[in-house]
């Protein structure tokens, strides 16, 4: 018994914020931004909008996709940092606006993995028949964690949400998943302030948001996702000539660049939307994927590898046959 999608949805807040809107709040430029990043364009969300809320919109997307109703779907996962509260979880407040009764609702805290990690649990629970139609959404609002006096992390993160459906199936869907992390790396890349850790600071807005050494993160992302490629690929036993596709954590256009030329692939066959909506953590690869299914460039039947790397350091891939 496989796990394989059947539907895929995002969403977008639509408030556009450009690289020119920046250079007016802080000291960058768009030559810097789009040299070291690739983006150039960012969504965040209005006040009012929440991660919660852009998961239920991309998640009728991927329900209309799969041809399905809420009422078929029996678990239910999110990959977020960025909950709209400490509790209850993201996943149950999605269960409930979508009208999905009594199945189980989680979310996971993986960082820009997020999305990865929550795929790998659904598949394992379709895979051993616990569920047989399971929700996966990638989602977050790194906005509202940003410190707009750095520029060396405001300018590149955005908000948004994508989601998948998987079913169970005996035709071949995610032939395997990795999931893995080292804490050691955690001081290169956090938001060290929540509930139980400076929580005052936080409330009072004293906090400083999302840290990085973007240096030290680039060395060690790069190393790590190339390292992943060979060690997903041989948990599957597929040979890296038989992937059609690239799908990877839109975070920086350098490292997706050096994630392709690992596994042999001309950019033509690698998915690239980091222009458009910035480092989005846990919904970037599956705003990625629902891009390419609905503008035709990923068809029934490619096999597709899924990669993300995020602050923990986490890190995370996924091999499929869509």
């Amino acid at each position: 018994m496989y796990a394989r999608i059947t539907g895929t949805g995002s969403y977008l807040p639509p408030r556009v914020v450009t690289n020119a809107d920046l250079e007016k709040i802080v000291d960058t430029s768009d030559e810097w931004i789009r040299t070291r990043s690739g983006i150039e364009r960012r969504h965040h969300v209005d006040p009012g909008e929440t991660t919660s809320t852009m998961c239920v919109k991309a998640a009728r997307q991927a329900i209309e996709m799969a041809g399905i109703e809420a009422s078929d779907i029996d678990f239910v996962v999110v990959g977020t940092c960025t909950p709209d509260q400490v509790f209850p979880n993201v996943g149950t407040m999605v269960q409930a606006e979508l009208g999905i009764i009594n199945t189980p609702a989680l979310s996971v805290e993986a960082a820009c993995s997020g999305f990865v990690y929550a795929l790998s649990i659904a598949d394992k629970y379709i895979r051993l028949g616990e569920a047989k139609c399971a929700l996966v959404i990638g989602a977050d609002a790194l906005s509202k964690l940003l410190n707009w006096s750095d520029r060396s992390t405001c300018v590149l993160f955005g908000d948004g949400a994508g989601a998948v459906i998987l079913r169970a199936s005996e035709e071949p869907g995610i032939l395997t998943t990795v999931i893995s992390a080292d804490g050691r790396y955690r001081d290169l890349l956090q938001c060290q302030y929540g509930p139980s850790r400076g929580y005052d600071a936080l409330i009072a807005g004293q906090a400083v948001g999302v840290e990085m050494k973007g240096a030290e993160v680039f060395k060690v992302a790069v190393n790590t996702l190339s390292s992943l490629v060979d060690v997903t690929l041989e948990k599957a036993g597929v040979d890296r000539a038989a992937v059609d596709w690239l799908v990877p954590h839109q975070a920086n256009l350098r490292i997706i660049q050096a994630a392709a030329k690992k596994l042999g692939l001309p950019m033509e066959q690698v998915v690239v939307t980091v222009q458009d909506h910035g480092n989005t953590s846990s919904a970037s690869i599956p705003l990625a994927l629902d891009r390419a299914v609905r503008d035709g460039r990923i068809q029934k039947g490619q096999m597709l590898l899924l990669e993300a790397f995020g602050g923990g350091f986490t890190w995370g891939s996924a091999l499929l046959r869509f």
